[in-house]
């Protein structure tokens, strides 16, 4: 079982690379705008970027923790009732 879930590792990898350059290209309009702006105020938007990234990826990370948590402890009691 764990050589299926290191065998599907590299692959999505792959994806997430591959798909990166497509995602960051984001509007012209707004990369733009965003160009135009002062130095401080284009700090400020990345760190608002990161602000508004980080919370959905800690609840996506938390629940695929708990997804994988709970999966492991229902195989280990399934496991023991069937001996």
């Amino acid at each position: 079982m764990r050589y299926g879930a290191k065998s599907l590792l590299l692959p999505l990898l792959l994806l997430v690379l591959w798909t990166a350059p497509a995602i960051a290209q984001s509007c012209a309009m707004c990369y733009n705008n965003a160009k135009a702006t002062p130095k401080q105020a284009q700090r400020t938007i990345n760190r608002a970027i990161l602000v508004l990234l980080v919370p959905p990826m800690g609840v996506m990370t938390l629940g695929v923790g708990f997804a994988f948590r709970y999966g492991k402890r229902r195989d280990r009691e399934n496991g023991d009732a069937s001996d």
